[in-house]
């Protein structure tokens, strides 16, 4: 069976404000050191298992400029532009309606833009493993990590240690960002695995999970599909996507379905949440600075400075993160890296909307 490719990048990755904005968010800058963006990395990792025909690129309006010019191998009709941003489950279900209108059936492969992940072969042999499990029968699979601390920031899946598919353990349930008492309680279980956000099903699997949970998107979504390719698409997708009502596929489908199998994901997979990833994906020096661009340190340890041209000259800090964009420069305490969403917020407010 053929095997496609979701690939969600739509967000605005706000915690990674001041370089990440409105018109150049987080998916498509480089923070490796390869000069890749995050989401040419994503397509460069799946291209041993999907055809660059068979990817499809979900995004706001506003960025198919960008998808085109950061991979213009990828065909025009593959970026589906979203009228607005109705989280998870509708764009899931769009890309969904476009396949089935394409192939008829597949294996749907569903990924955000903007993780990273170390080991690419482990990833391969992980998703191919899963599309596997997913294309033999109607089997919702997912990929968890297994935790290495208890991080209060991520969804949990509880699996069933004692139910496997070769190397995939049955699903329990799906549970929401714990607190820090539960999350230590999970870690101790040995249990429980990160969810990814990352997931493998058919076409046609999802769309019934959609149909039996969530009817009226279901309907929408078809009435889209079925102006596909027709001089009627742009309308019907801007009527329908915009009464959808925003909801996410964890609280739509997968807290819901049943026969859902996870496989754990031993990859290196850093879901690059803000500032502070740096610290883990980048080198540092031998104080623990994390430094881009034309910087100069002093008596400065654990910091992040990422600059420019500009010399930014960092004496005496401690945990501490620096970011100079030119028109923008944010200083933050690591501990409030979280906070910086409420930069936004007041900008918004105070209506200095040229610096969103």
């Amino acid at each position: 069976m053929r095997k496609t490719a979701l690939i969600m990048a739509g967000g605005r990755g706000e915690r990674f404000w001041p370089r990440s904005r409105k018109d150049m968010p987080k998916q498509f800058l480089s923070l490796t050191d390869d000069g890749r963006s995050m989401i040419q990395l994503t397509v460069d990792r799946i291209a041993p298992l999907v055809e660059m025909e068979d990817i499809f690129i979900a995004t706001n309006r506003d960025y198919a400029g960008l998808v085109r010019s950061q991979l213009p191998e990828l065909p025009e009709r593959n970026i589906l532009c979203e009228p607005v941003g109705k989280n998870t489950a509708p764009c899931i279900g769009l890309g969904a309606v476009h396949m089935e209108e394409r192939y008829g059936d597949a294996v749907m492969m569903v990924l955000p833009s903007d993780h990273l992940i170390k080991y690419t072969s482990l990833f391969v042999s992980t998703l191919s493993d899963a599309c596997r499990l997913a294309e033999h029968g109607k089997d919702l699979v997912t990929v968890g990590i297994a935790p290495d601390c208890p991080e209060t920031g991520y969804g949990y899946v509880r699996f069933r240690p004692d139910e496997v598919q070769g190397r995939a353990f049955a699903v329990e349930k799906f549970v929401e960002k714990p607190d820090l008492e539960t999350a230590k309680a999970y870690l101790a279980s040995e249990q429980y695995l990160w969810n990814s956000g990352m997931f493998v099903w058919k076409v046609s699997t999802i769309l019934e999970q959609l149909r039996e949970h969530l009817p009226e998107t279901y309907e929408g979504l078809r009435r889209i599909g079925a102006a596909i390719g027709t001089d009627q698409e742009e309308q019907a997708l801007e009527r329908e996507f915009r009464q959808f009502k925003s909801e996410s596929i964890d609280y739509g489908v997968m807290e819901k379905a049943k026969d859902i199998y996870i496989l754990s994901g031993a990859f290196g997979w850093d879901d690059v949440g803000s500032w502070l990833a740096l610290g883990r994906i980048k080198r540092s020096d031998e104080f623990g600075n994390v430094v881009s661009g034309n910087v100069v340190t002093v008596d400065t340890k654990g910091t992040i400075v990422q600059g420019g041209d500009k010399l930014i000259a960092a004496v005496g800090l401690e945990d501490m993160i620096v970011v100079d964009s030119g028109d923008a420069l944010l200083i933050c305490e690591q501990g409030h890296a979280g906070d910086i969403k409420k930069v936004l917020e007041n900008l918004r407010i105070c209506n200095r909307t040229q610096y969103l």
